[in-house]
């Protein structure tokens, strides 16, 4: 099994790593494009730091982002399940896994990035800034960079029950094909139902720690509603790839 997550903007900094090794990373067929990607960010913050926040979207006041973009190559790196934070690591909350579920965890995590393409849990990384919908000097979109090289990447996946919660700009990177994706909804009194939008990621992460921490083995959908199901979370199967969360208000 494998559950794909989406990055977060905040990550930890600092680290006790080695800098960043791409050869060292999940899916080395992916170095070639993420080298291509980190050389032109890399450069892009090596020049002028306004130009850099620009292309970037980024204001002012992060403009130490800049700065540590332009120190890639020579940051420390720490563990990407231990890089990323934010409102779905914060539900996913690794810190808190024992032996035993950090290495189901570790096993069946994946996070999507706009600078590596898809990593392992494990996999070290320097903190960075990039989102999904940037574009970078030299590149065209970065959807157009990485989905060729993903595609390629995650073809020998079909075998395997996987679990798309990146949210759209990175599930748009490299779609995996055959991959379970999971709506969030809101059901309120009335009968109504309205799209989650910022609190999705809370979702998505409590349910990525109940079935990347559970001791079943899910082969296909019908074991991973099992699992969820008996967790708590409620689970609509909506179609052969798509299931719906459904939260209340």
């Amino acid at each position: 099994m494998r559950i794909l997550l989406s990055p977060s903007e905040t990550k930890s900094v600092g680290g006790s790593g080695e800098p960043l090794d791409l050869a060292a990373l999940s899916l080395p067929e992916l170095e070639g494009t993420r080298r291509t990607v980190a050389d032109s960010l890399v450069s892009l913050c090596s020049g002028e730091a306004a130009a850099a926040r620009d292309a970037l979207g980024l204001s002012e006041k992060l403009g130490h982002e800049v700065t540590l973009n332009a120190d890639l190559w020579t940051s420390p790196t720490a563990s990407a399940l231990s890089r990323y934070t934010g409102v779905l690591f914060d539900a996913l909350d690794p810190a808190s896994f024992t032996a035993a579920t950090r290495s189901r965890a570790e096993s069946r995590l994946w996070i999507g990035s706009a600078l590596f393409g898809l990593l392992g849990a494990i996999d070290p990384i320097p903190h960075y800034r990039l989102s999904a919908g940037t574009q970078l000097p030299g590149l065209g979109t970065l959807r157009s960079t990485w989905k060729p090289a993903l595609t390629a990447a995650t073809t020998g996946w079909g075998d395997d029950l996987v679990v798309d919660l990146r949210s759209g700009g990175y599930h748009q990177l490299g779609p995996v094909p055959g991959a379970i994706t999971v709506d969030v909804v809101t059901d309120y009194p009335d009968g109504t139902r309205k799209v989650v939008s910022h609190f999705s990621k809370h979702h998505k992460g409590l349910l990525a720690r109940t079935l990347a921490t559970s001791r079943a083995e899910m082969g296909d959908v019908a074991a991973l509603l099992r699992v969820a199901r008996r967790a708590g979370h409620t689970l609509e199967r909506t179609s052969d790839t798509v299931l719906t969360m459904v939260t209340e208000p």
